[in-house]
């Protein structure tokens, strides 16, 4: 597919700044790398279609309008908003002429930008609207600022600013504003409930009764919140149990197991050895040496 951007005469002006980066062969193979950044501000409409660019763009809109059409969606966007996409798929974005915008972004890729991005929108749609642009803005300033001077440092500070941005863009719809209250103090009771009670013989059928809510619905409304099943969390728990008593008990992996909640002393080496790539043995073994 052609790309095409169309961008006005203007772009060169005081406000403005387009910095293009090629990464070092360590950023590229450890890294979260820039491969472009910058800031715009038009006085006209500007316009960009592009697709089957292998680099995701993380875009902050400062001040005026647009839209953005990604995935099928058409969004309208202005200042506050943030957009996360993946330019590998066809998207469209223009400023609009009555209001241009002024626009900070990175083009990145690298790492775990792909299981970064897949998280996100399990959490997000594409324009979201951070709980604080401010910190949003000052991290891409950041960007901009180590790559222009040529920081000695540049491409590991980079690497740690884009994960501050990713993690403010993950973290941007909090739970309050997703959910009603209700619910979500529903929610954290079933979680807190869990912490306590881990060791005993917790069953979805169990919660659902205790909290008076449908076991299809505390499966999938948990999920959204947490990021996770209640059963992982469960396991979880019980593992985080574990480990302290194999560092700081003489205990056997049969007692251990037991005391965990796991009425199976296998089925406990088993989800051990799944989380932690390390027997029981061999984790007590590591951790007291």
């Amino acid at each position: 597919m052609n790309i095409n951007e169309h961008e006005p005469g203007n772009f060169r002006n005081k406000l403005s700044k387009r910095i293009i980066l090629t990464p070092s062969p360590a950023a590229k193979s450890a890294f979260f790398y820039i491969q472009e950044t910058g800031i715009v501000k038009t006085d006209e409409a500007a316009t960009t279609h592009r697709a089957n660019l292998d680099s995701f763009l993380f875009v902050a809109v400062i001040s005026g309008s647009g839209e953005l059409d990604f995935s099928d969606e058409s969004y309208s966007v202005t200042a506050g908003d943030c957009f996360f996409i993946d330019c590998r798929l066809p998207h469209f974005y223009k400023s609009s002429s009555q209001d241009p915008w002024e626009l900070m972004w990175i083009h990145f890729n690298g790492a775990t930008s792909q299981q970064y991005y897949d998280y996100f929108l399990t959490q997000s749609k594409n324009v979201f609207r951070p709980t604080s642009f401010d910190r949003t803005v000052s991290a891409l300033n950041e960007i901009i600022s180590i790559n222009e001077n040529k920081d000695p440092d540049a491409e590991v500070l980079t690497s740690s600013l884009i994960v501050d941005l990713l993690t403010l863009a993950i973290t941007s719809n909090t739970a309050v504003e997703k959910y009603d209250s209700a619910l979500k103090q529903k929610l954290a009771a079933v979680n807190n409930y869990i912490d306590d009670h881990f060791s005993e013989d917790l069953s979805l059928e169990m919660l659902a009764s205790e909290f008076y809510i449908s076991k299809f619905y505390l499966t999938r409304e948990y999920k959204k919140i947490y990021g996770k099943t209640i059963f992982q969390h469960i396991i979880t728990a019980r593992i985080n149990y574990g480990k302290q008593l194999l560092r700081f008990t003489d205990k056997s992996v049969e007692e251990i197991s037991h005391l965990c909640g796991f009425n199976d002393q296998s089925y406990f080496a088993r989800q051990f050895k799944k989380a932690e790539n390390l027997t029981c043995f061999a984790y007590r073994k590591k951790w007291r040496d």
